[in-house]
């Protein structure tokens, strides 16, 4: 049975626990409710895998051994898919090697039963905090791609010989146009991507 605590919404992020334990599982929704942390208990990673949603803003608090579906099966499904949601995984029979391939897989945290409420709170608080900075630097960076896609086919072409150095002389003798062409189409373009130097436009073209 899944069992929701608090707002998907929330702009913080949901903490979306994976323990079959049911006392475990309760003492941590209980414990990151207190917190004003919202969270969402999953007794199985079949039953997370069958309504999580990338667009889920939060993080993974995940019990390594689980019926089923193992805690490292699906970090590693997670990786293999290109999802980045932070994970915080948990369990009472880690060994090094272990504790080794998670983090080496991008798990934040990697916390052994039992653990202190401390310890659990600012693993989660940090693993929102990387949740919440990596969505907004793909808002950011689509929003970019968005302002290029707008670009006309010449202004596209005038911007990505700008960005490799080229005067506007140059560029116009390589695409037989005049000065004058060139800079009203390098000025078009930028007030376009909402760029304010040759810089801007460099890192803009980076993201694309």
């Amino acid at each position: 049975m899944i069992e929701m605590k608090g707002s998907d919404q929330a702009s913080e992020g949901t903490v979306f626990v994976i323990e079959d334990d049911d006392a475990i599982g309760e003492a941590l929704c209980d414990l990151f409710d207190l917190a004003g942390i919202h969270s969402r208990r999953f007794a199985s990673a079949e039953e997370f895998t069958d309504v999580w949603l990338p667009s889920m803003a939060g993080c993974l608090v995940l019990d390594v051994r689980l019926p089923g579906m193992s805690g490292m099966e699906l970090q590693a499904r997670l990786v293999d898919s290109g999802m980045e949601i932070p994970i915080i995984l948990i369990t009472a029979h880690g060994d090094i090697p272990m504790v080794r391939k998670a983090l080496k897989s991008g798990a934040v945290e990697f916390l052994t039963k039992p653990f202190q409420d401390d310890e659990i709170l600012h693993a989660v608080r940090h693993a929102l905090i990387l949740d919440r900075e990596r969505r907004e630097k793909h808002t950011a960076a689509e929003g970019v791609r968005m302002r290029i896609q707008s670009l006309s086919a010449r202004e596209r072409e005038v911007i990505a010989h700008v960005t490799n150095g080229l005067t506007n002389r140059e560029i116009a003798s390589k695409l037989y146009l005049s000065v004058a062409s060139v800079k009203l189409y390098r000025r078009l373009a930028m007030e376009k991507l909402q760029a304010d130097s040759v810089a801007d436009l460099v890192k803009m073209w980076e993201k694309q």
